[in-house]
C-alpha cells in the first residue's frame, strides 16, 4: 500500500474518532460570525473553472475601486478548480500553473485590500468538478486554510455517496472551530436534505435550492432555476423561521449585471434577495460593470434593508397572481416606530397597476428613487409597476401587524 493511501486511512479514522469526541458535546453553531448575511463576490456564475490568482487579484481591486466595499461587500470567494491534488503528506494542494504565487500570498493580497478572502471544497471524495473534496482530511484542510488566513469556506456536496448531511457538515463545523480561526461556514448542500431544519446548529448559511441561472423565469429541474422559481420556492417553503442573525437560507448567489437579465430584472431580483436576508454574493465581472450595475449593487438604502440588525426574513405577504406583495419586519426606529420594508413585484409582460394599505399615519419612502413619498390621507398608495420589475418602500408607523 502506497504511503499516500495509508495516510489517507490515518486522515479518515482520526477525523471520524475526533468527530464523534466533538459530536458528543455538540452545540448549536455560535461562533459569533454573520450577524448580518454576508456580503461580496464568488467566482462561479461567471468564471467556472477559469480561476486564477491573477483574476482573484482583480476582482479584489475591482471591489475597492467600485465602491462595493464602501457598500458592504468584503468578502471574495474562489469556487471550485483551485485544488488539484493532495502532496504526499495528504496536505491540499493549489493549482502551481495558475496560482504560482501559492494560496497564502493570495490571501494577504486580498486582505491588504481590507477584504476577506473565501475558499472552496467539498464534503464528498471530490469536489463537483472532480478536483479533491474534503471527506476523511476535514481537520487537515481546515487547519490549511486557517494557516492561509482563509475566513470563508463554501462547502458542497457532490460525490457524498451515503454520507449523511448533517453529520458530514458537522464534521467540517468541528474542524473549523479547531482551527483556531474565525472561518464563516457556508453550507452547499442544494437544499436536498432540507438543512433550514439542521443547519442552524451547523452553518451560518445553507443554499436551499439547485443553482441559480440568470433568467427571470424559467423551466428546468431543482437544479437549475431562474429567479421566479427560487423566489417561489422560499416561499412553499415558508422559510421565514429558519433565518436570523448568525443563520440565514441562502437562495445561491447573484445573476445581477450577468447576460440574461434585463437592467429591471436585475434590479427586481436583488431587491428580493435583499427582502429574503439572502447573502448577497455577486456573480458578476466586476471589472466591467456599467455604471447602472454598480448603481443597483451599491444603494445603501436597499442594502440596508438586507443588513437590518433584526434579521427577520421577508415573506411573501400578499399574492395576485402575476404581482405579489412581500413584507419584512425591521428594527424600530429610536423613538420606538416600527418599521416594514415591502415591495410590489410585477412578474408579468406588461405593467401592472398595484396598490398597498398603508394606514394614514404611516410615512412611506421609495427606495429605488431615494424619494420621501410621505403620508396617504386614505392610507393607500398606488403606482404602476414595470413589467419584471418591482417598487421598494419602507414605512415607517404601521400599526397592523398581519
Amino acid at each position: 500500500m502506497s504511503s499516500i493511501k495509508k495516510y489517507s486511512i490515518l486522515c479518515l479514522l482520526l477525523s471520524l474518532s475526533v468527530f464523534i469526541l466533538f459530536s458528543s458535546q455538540a452545540k448549536a453553531l455560535d461562533n459569533g460570525l454573520a450577524l448580518t448575511p454576508p456580503m461580496g463576490w464568488n467566482s462561479w456564475n461567471t468564471f467556472r473553472c477559469d480561476v486564477s490568482e491573477v483574476l482573484i487579484k482583480e476582482m479584489a481591486d475591482a471591489m475597492t475601486t467600485t465602491g462595493l466595499k464602501s457598500a458592504g461587500y468584503e468578502y471574495i470567494v474562489i469556487d471550485d478548480c483551485w485544488q488539484v491534488g493532495r502532496d504526499e503528506n495528504g496536505n491540499i494542494l493549489p493549482d502551481p500553473d495558475r496560482f504560482p504565487s501559492g494560496m497564502k500570498a493570495l490571501v494577504d493580497y486580498v486582505h491588504s485590500k481590507g477584504l476577506k478572502f473565501g475558499i472552496y471544497s467539498d464534503a464528498g471524495r471530490k469536489t463537483c468538478q472532480g478536483r479533491p473534496g474534503s471527506r476523511g482530511y476535514e481537520f487537515q484542510d481546515a487547519r490549511q486554510y486557517a494557516a492561509w488566513g482563509v475566513d470563508y469556506l463554501k462547502y458542497d456536496w457532490c460525490y457524498h455517496g451515503q454520507q449523511d448531511p448533517y453529520e458530514s457538515y458537522a464534521i467540517m463545523r468541528d474542524a473549523l472551530a479547531a482551527s483556531g480561526r474565525d472561518i464563516v461556514f457556508s453550507i452547499c448542500e442544494w437544499g436536498s436534505n432540507e438543512p433550514w431544519k439542521w443547519g442552524k446548529d451547523v452553518g451560518n448559511l445553507w443554499r436551499i435550492s439547485g443553482d441559480i441561472r440568470p433568467c427571470w423565469d424559467c423551466t428546468g429541474d431543482r437544479a437549475c432555476n431562474g429567479i421566479m422559481q427560487i423566489l417561489d420556492l422560499v416561499s412553499e417553503l415558508d422559510l421565514f423561521n429558519y433565518a436570523g442573525p448568525g443563520h440565514w437560507n441562502d437562495p445561491d448567489m447573484m445573476e445581477v449585471g450577468n447576460p440574461g437579465l434585463s437592467l429591471s430584472e436585475s434590479k427586481a431580483h436583488f431587491s428580493l434577495w435583499c427582502m429574503m436576508a439572502a447573502p448577497l454574493m455577486t456573480g458578476n465581472d466586476l471589472r466591467y460593470m456599467p455604471p447602472e450595475i454598480i448603481e443597483i449593487l451599491t444603494n445603501n438604502e436597499v442594502v440596508a434593508i438586507d443588513q437590518d440588525p433584526l434579521g427577520a426574513q421577508g415573506y411573501k405577504f400578499r399574492d395576485f397572481g402575476d404581482t405579489e406583495i412581500w413584507r419584512k419586519w425591521l428594527q424600530k426606529t429610536k423613538d420606538g416606530k416600527r418599521q416594514d420594508a415591502f415591495i410590489l413585484l410585477n412578474r408579468s409582460d406588461e405593467p401592472q397597476e398595484m396598490s398597498l394599505y398603508v394606514e394614514p399615519q404611516a410615512f412611506v419612502r421609495d427606495l429605488w428613487k431615494k424619494k420621501d413619498l410621505g403620508t396617504f390621507k386614505n392610507g393607500v398608495y398606488k403606482t404602476t409597476v414595470p413589467p419584471h420589475d418591482v417598487v421598494m418602500l419602507k414605512v415607517t408607523g404601521l400599526t397592523f401587524k398581519n
